[in-house]
C-alpha cells in the first residue's frame, strides 16, 4: 500500500462496512454560485438512475446566496445538501465531498458546470470493462456566463480507450477540467486527498498523480461542460497572477513524484508552457483593457521561465501592445482637433 506524507494530504477514509454503495456519487461544491447551480442539478436529474444507484450531493462553502433553496426547487428530496460550519476554502471542501462520497465512482461537479445528456452511462461503461484504470475523462466545452459554447479540450486519442503515456503528456499541462474526470473511489482511498499547498493547480495535480499509479481511461464524445465566469475562482486569481504562481508551485511538487529520469525534463517543458499561456492571458487582458492583469501576468511569466519560445511570445505581444496604444493615441489626437471636442 503506497504511504503518502500526512501532514498535508488529507485521508479519505473508505466506506464504513455494511454501509449502502451506490455506482454513483455525484458530488457537488459549490460557492457563491447559486445563480448557476439549478442548471447544473438538473443536468444531473436529466439522466438520475435512481438513488439506489445514484448518490447526489451539494456540499456548499458557507455560501453568502442561498443554494439551499436551489436545491430544493430543482431537487427536493432527492438531492442531499451540506454547508460548511465555516468557510473553509475550495481545496478542503473538495476533501469534505470526497470524505462524503459513498458511491464507487466519485465525480466532482462544480456548481456552475454540468454534464450533457449520456455522460453517467457512457463515463460507467470504461470502468466496468477494464477494472485496472483508475479514473475516465471525456473531451470537455468550455462555455461563457451565458453557456455559449466557446472552445473544447483536447482530444487525446482518435477513439475511447486507456491512454498512452498520459503521464508525460499530461504532467506538461494541465489538459482537463474537473467535471470531465470520474475516478474510483478506492482510488483516493490510497492516495489521499486534494493537495492544500496548492490554490488552483490542486486538481491538476490530482490527475498526474493518479495518472503516475494508474491507467487512464479517455472518452473523446464532449459531454462535461466548464463555465468560464468573471465570478469563479479561476477568474479571481488571473488578476495577481496567482494562477502562474500558483502552477509554478505544482510544477515543483509534480516533478517531486516523477520517475528521475524525466522529472527534470518534464519540469522545464512544464514552466516554459506555463510562462507562454501566461503571456497569451497578458495579450488577452491587454486588448480588453486590463493592464494591471496584463502587468501581472507578464511579470510572473518572466519568473517562470526564459525559453527562447517565451521570449518570442513577449516579443509579438510588446509589438501588438506597442501598435495598439499607437493606434488609440493618434485616434485621441485627431478626436481632439474635432470642432466642439473641448465643449
Amino acid at each position: 500500500m503506497l504511504r503518502l506524507p500526512e501532514e498535508y494530504r488529507s485521508v479519505v477514509p473508505p466506506v464504513p462496512e455494511g454501509a449502502s454503495r451506490q455506482t454513483w456519487s455525484v458530488m457537488i461544491p459549490t460557492y457563491d454560485c447559486a445563480q448557476y447551480l439549478g442548471e447544473t442539478l438538473a443536468s444531473v436529474l436529466e439522466q438520475d438512475p435512481g438513488p439506489e444507484r445514484m448518490q447526489v450531493q451539494v456540499v456548499d462553502d458557507h455560501s453568502s446566496d442561498d443554494p439551499e433553496a436551489v436545491v430544493r426547487a430543482v431537487g427536493g428530496d432527492r438531492v442531499e445538501f451540506f454547508r460548511q460550519p465555516r468557510n473553509v476554502g475550495h481545496v478542503r471542501n473538495f476533501d469534505t465531498c470526497l470524505a462524503r462520497s459513498r458511491g464507487r465512482l466519485v465525480h466532482l461537479l462544480h456548481g456552475d458546470d454540468r454534464v450533457r445528456p449520456g455522460f453517467y452511462e457512457t463515463m460507467q461503461r470504461p470502468f466496468e470493462l477494464h477494472p485496472e484504470i483508475g479514473a475516465a475523462f471525456c473531451r470537455g466545452i468550455f462555455t461563457n456566463e451565458s453557456g455559449d459554447w466557446i472552445a473544447f479540450s483536447w482530444l487525446e486519442r482518435d477513439g475511447a480507450g486507456i491512454v498512452d503515456g498520459w503521464l508525460a503528456r499530461l504532467a506538461v499541462r494541465q489538459r482537463l477540467t474537473t467535471p470531465a474526470v470520474v475516478v474510483r473511489r478506492e482510488v483516493y482511498e490510497r492516495l489521499g486527498g486534494f493537495d492544500p499547498r496548492l490554490s488552483w493547480c490542486e486538481d491538476w495535480e490530482m490527475w498526474v498523480r493518479i495518472a503516475r499509479h494508474y491507467p487512464v481511461w479517455h472518452e473523446p464524445e464532449p459531454l462535461a461542460v466548464y463555465r468560464r465566469h468573471s465570478t469563479s475562482s479561476t477568474s479571481r486569481q488571473r488578476h495577481d497572477a496567482e494562477n502562474v504562481q500558483d502552477e509554478r508551485r505544482a510544477i515543483g511538487i509534480i516533478a517531486a513524484q516523477l520517475p528521475p529520469e524525466m522529472a527534470d525534463e518534464i519540469a522545464r517543458r512544464a514552466r516554459r508552457s506555463c510562462a507562454i499561456a501566461a503571456v497569451v492571458e497578458a495579450r488577452q487582458a491587454f486588448a480588453a483593457g486590463e493592464r494591471g492583469v496584463a502587468r501581472s501576468q507578464i511579470r510572473e511569466a518572466m519568473k517562470t521561465s526564459r525559453h527562447p519560445l517565451v521570449l518570442a511570445h513577449l516579443a509579438r505581444f510588446a509589438v501588438s501592445a506597442i501598435g495598439r496604444t499607437a493606434r488609440r493615441t493618434l485616434g485621441a489626437r485627431k478626436l481632439e482637433r474635432l470642432p466642439g471636442f473641448d465643449e
